[in-house]
């Protein structure tokens, strides 16, 4: 589509493009809000506010003793944490040393943690103690040789901290015994940092700043290269993007946002964590959002501006009893991604904060955002808006043609937010990007005559699961592995809570197998959302006469 049709759906004072040379790099953005807001509140979690001054010296000390370990620049460091004030410290140490950081989920298996680590070769490892037992299991067999160990009190004050830690560890037991040896403690490295020599390194805005693990076709995680510029434009789009309703915050007022998803999850860490960071918000911090009661607790004491949030969080609070201990009526924007909001809750949340959920789409790989409804609507639209600005659309035929207007076809992205390729997958990125430089996105869409573009169905066999892919190969080839399996296969099933779930359909090769052991091996391999839902057993799966599983029938049935 060369011309825009979707720009007259702007709302009034949004550009039709942003400039993301206005920062060299995410440290120059970083740095910026370090000094012009460093009396604000950069982080507030568990009661606790850490101010951008503090966040600035802290993740400087991190920063020189990340080079005080004589990694190169561009050498890769793992970040395994829930929310809490550590993360961004560690990110922003990680870059401003001028090395990438590797986003991990912490509740991966040993063996899926072992293959993030091997595949992007990171050498050491900011990880709370918590999943201490998970990295123990894997690390000989990874290239990481320095850990810096968390723990949920670290950031809280010394009497605050021992006992959030006490808790964590001794009643709750949150804490598996662990064995890592030459281990230090986060404080510790700080302070180690503090009294070190920090180099300023010349960072420029086609290095890569975030390796960022997408489920792939093959179901093996591939690193997506977000450079510098990548993440930048996404900041600046959203930016502007926000600005109509973002305007009417009273002058004074900071505006603050939730971050209730994993920073781990490219949502988050750039629409949620940098996108406050260069407006100078607050960004409250939950560590565990599916603590609901905990969640509304902790944003009773806060006026809330954004709400970056899937459509199982907005659903599981607005039905929740406590609801009403928080004051929603200050709230700006209600930004729905990952996944497709459904029509019932988005009434349902318009219903109880006069706020209309947005929803947006994008992937890993495009920053993430690409494409989003106007954050003036008023009402759901069951669309994922249009793209943003500096962005092109365009809906493609299996042989990369486009397709006729009022047509579906694969939705193909570009603008300055999209990856730079897969990480040492050079064969991967050919498949996913065409000649004239547009991201395959492996959706379907259709576009209507305002521009407004809609997800009609999906390429590959992924399972969208509360926001995150599932690869049905990754699954299937674990589950091959459990003897007494002759063969299996899994689809993605409609669920009212995650949107779909995986049903995993086996073939016997020993009668005895049970669910119950079905169950056990995948809990012990596979992390939570990929684990299967639906369990059934049959005597053989339904083929192409080439021996193809016929995936589309498995979900028909």
């Amino acid at each position: 589509m060369t011309d825009r049709i979707w720009l007259t759906s702007y709302p009034p004072g949004v550009p039709a493009d942003i400039d993301a040379s206005q920062y060299p790099s995410l440290v120059a953005l970083m740095e910026e809000s370090f000094q012009k807001h460093a009396d604000r509140v950069a982080y507030s979690f568990m009661g606790r506010d850490v101010t951008y001054a503090s966040t600035d010296s802290l993740s400087r000390a991190l920063a020189a003793y990340l080079q005080g370990l004589g990694l190169a620049r561009g050498d890769r460091v793992a970040i395994m944490m829930p929310n809490v004030p550590q993360y961004p410290v560690a990110v922003a140490a990680i870059l401003r040393a001028g090395f990438v950081v590797v986003n991990v989920n912490p509740l991966y298996t040993p063996r899926e943690l072992e293959h993030q680590l091997k595949d992007s070769g990171a050498k050491a490892i900011v990880i709370i103690e918590n999943f201490a037992k998970t990295l123990e299991q894997c690390i000989a067999a990874t290239p990481v040789k320095h850990v810096v160990l968390c723990a949920m009190g670290d950031q809280l004050g010394l009497l605050k901290g021992v006992l959030v830690n006490y808790v964590v560890r001794k009643v709750k037991k949150m804490v598996p015994a662990y064995s890592l040896p030459g281990a230090v403690r986060f404080n510790h490295a700080v302070a180690r940092g503090t009294r070190g020599a920090f180099k300023k390194p010349d960072i420029q805005p086609d290095d890569i700043a975030v390796l960022q693990y997408t489920g792939g076709t093959t179901g093996v995680a591939k690193g997506a290269m977000l450079l510098h510029r990548n993440v930048i434009a996404n900041v600046l789009q959203s930016d502007v993007w926000n600005q109509p309703v973002m305007d009417r915050i009273p002058a004074g007022e900071q505006p603050t946002s939730v971050c209730a998803l994993p920073l781990y999850h490219i949502f988050a860490f750039t629409v949620g964590m940098m996108l406050s960071m260069r407006s100078g918000g607050k960004l409250i911090l939950i560590p565990n959002p599916r603590d609901l009661a905990a969640v509304l607790k902790e944003l009773s004491g806060h006026t809330i501006h954004s709400f970056p949030a899937v459509n199982t969080l907005f659903n599981g609070l607005a039905n929740h009893p406590d609801f009403k201990t928080v004051d929603w009526s200050h709230l700006k924007v209600s930004v729905g991604g990952g996944t497709a909001v459904q029509g019932a809750v988005a009434r349902l949340w318009l219903e109880k904060t006069g706020c209309a959920i947005c929803e947006g789409y994008g992937l890993s790989e495009t920053s993430p955002s690409a494409s989003c409804n106007p954050t003036t609507s008023t009402e759901y639209t069951g669309t994922i808006g249009v793209p943003l600005p500096s962005t092109w659309f365009k809906l493609l035929d299996d042989d990369g043609n486009e397709v006729a207007p009022g047509q579906p076809g694969e939705i193909a992205i570009k603008g300055p937010q999209v990856m730079a390729g897969y990480w040492q997958r050079p064969d991967e990125t050919a498949k996913a990007m065409t000649p004239d430089g547009y991201f395959k996105s492996g959706d379907i869409g259709t576009v209507d005559e305002r521009g407004f573009f809609k997800i009609v169905d999906r390429k590959k066999d992924m399972i969208l699961v509360s926001g995150f892919n599932v690869y049905p190969n990754e699954i299937e080839d674990v589950v091959a592995g459990l003897e007494g399996v002759l063969e299996c296969a899994c689809v993605g099933v409609p669920d009212e809570k995650s949107g779909e779930a995986v049903k995993l359909v086996i073939v016997k090769k020993d009668p005895a197998l049970t669910e119950a052991q079905v169950r056990a091996f995948c809990k012990a391999n596979l992390t939570g959302y990929k684990q299967p839902r639906v369990i059934e057993f049959r005597t053989d799966l339904p083929k192409t006469p080439v021996g193809k599983i016929l995936r589309r029938e498995l979900r028909d049935k």
